[in-house]
């Protein structure tokens, strides 16, 4: 006998604020008389077509299926707020389920990536063999296009995606065309800067690991203070960062010397202020995983080897500063081992941390505990 589970997810909880109806909702009856209450409270929301689909699904397995062998459906809900709250709701009511049916497999039916997102919580508890997405067949008309563009910018979800990234473009366009010249140039150049920093905050998945932290500071209230000092700390040295280049590059600039040297000069100013961001932002993670005891140290290892990278861009641009300037470089032995003291010292620091932090995690994994408060 073959215990199948057809699952549909219902991540921000659509079927409890416009059906009021809680999860988990189990069994054929149940689930078809939530898809009518979902589908009469609100007929454009695509939730309605996914659990339409998981029935069908379920039909479809019943027939097929030999005697003996048991098919049964179910919808798990999460939260409004959308993520750690969500997800913690969707496992709890998967337990549950699990708990009553005693599944071999399960099937999940889905509307899109968000209720997808969900996976590899499902993938813990039950076998998932097939996962179907509902895509609704619609007209390719320009007036449908218009018709689900409003609808998206009637969404508050999609509305705070779409519009405010293209407000805040938008606005610093603007501006970099009514300040001065220089402001205005800088403001502007800045903006693809800006754009790709985004970009590659989406590409490696910070926010996920920004909504981690979050979650921590909401579980550690005590740490988290110390934290958000530290945290309100870095965005302080951002700033003076960005003051010290822009005062660096200006007055380069007004000495007649190339434009070359004024933006390594810049460069190299705010290195320093940077350095200070980085650490600021590690020591307030720190004290949130050393409050939750999951420290593992690896974060001392990661500020030591920004600390030897700042050795050797610091040591590198004084150095190009000084070539680009028309001095020449000595390269004598007295001049390398005094440019490359401080790196090579930073050098052995890192290799000091590393070895230290490696022996303590060997003792930690024998059974005893090192980290962690």
């Amino acid at each position: 006998m073959v215990r199948t589970l057809v699952l549909t997810v219902d991540r921000d909880d659509d079927l409890g604020s416009k059906a009021a109806i809680r999860g988990p909702v189990v069994g054929r009856r149940q689930v078809l008389t939530a898809a009518l209450r979902l589908g009469i409270a609100d007929p454009e929301e695509s939730d309605t077509n996914a659990i339409l689909g998981a029935l069908n699904q379920h039909d479809n397995l019943v027939e097929i299926s030999e005697s003996g062998d048991e098919v049964e459906i179910a919808i798990l809900t999460g939260d409004e707020k959308v993520g750690v709250r969500s997800d913690r709701a969707i496992a709890a009511q998967l337990e549950e389920v699990v708990a009553e049916f005693q599944p071999d497999r399960a099937i999940l039916v889905t509307d899109g990536a968000e209720d997808e997102s969900v996976l590899p919580i499902l993938q813990s508890q039950v076998r998932i063999d097939h996962v179907q997405k509902i895509i609704v067949k619609q007209s390719k008309g320009i007036e449908s296009t218009y018709y689900y563009l409003v609808k998206a910018l009637e969404d508050p979800k999609w509305r705070a995606k779409m519009l405010v990234p293209l407000a805040v473009v938008l606005m610093i366009i603007g501006l970099g065309i009514m300040l001065p010249n220089d402001i205005g140039a800088l403001l502007i150049g800045g903006l693809p800067f800006v754009f790709g920093f985004y970009l590659l905050a989406k590409g490696l998945g910070l926010e996920n690991t920004l909504g981690k932290v979050v979650a921590e500071m909401r579980e550690n209230a005590d740490a988290a203070m110390f934290s958000s000092l530290m945290w309100a700390g870095s965005l302080f040295a951002a700033i003076f960062a960005v003051a010290q280049a822009w005062s660096a590059y200006t007055t380069v600039l007004s000495e007649g010397t190339s434009r070359s040297i004024a933006y390594l000069s810049a460069v190299h100013q705010s290195l320093a202020w940077i350095i200070i961001v980085f650490l600021l932002t590690t020591a307030g993670m720190m004290i949130l995983k050393l409050r939750k005891g999951s420290f593992s140290g690896r974060l001392l290892v990661l500020s030591a080897f920004a600390m030897v990278i700042y050795s050797f861009l610091n040591q590198a641009m004084i150095i190009a500063i000084q070539v680009l300037s028309g001095e020449s470089y000595q390269f004598t032995p007295t001049t390398i081992i005094s440019d490359g003291g401080v790196p090579l010292a930073w050098l052995a620091v890192l290799w000091l941390t590393m070895t230290i932090v490696r022996g303590l995690q060997e003792r930690q994994s024998s059974g005893e505990k090192y980290w962690g408060v």
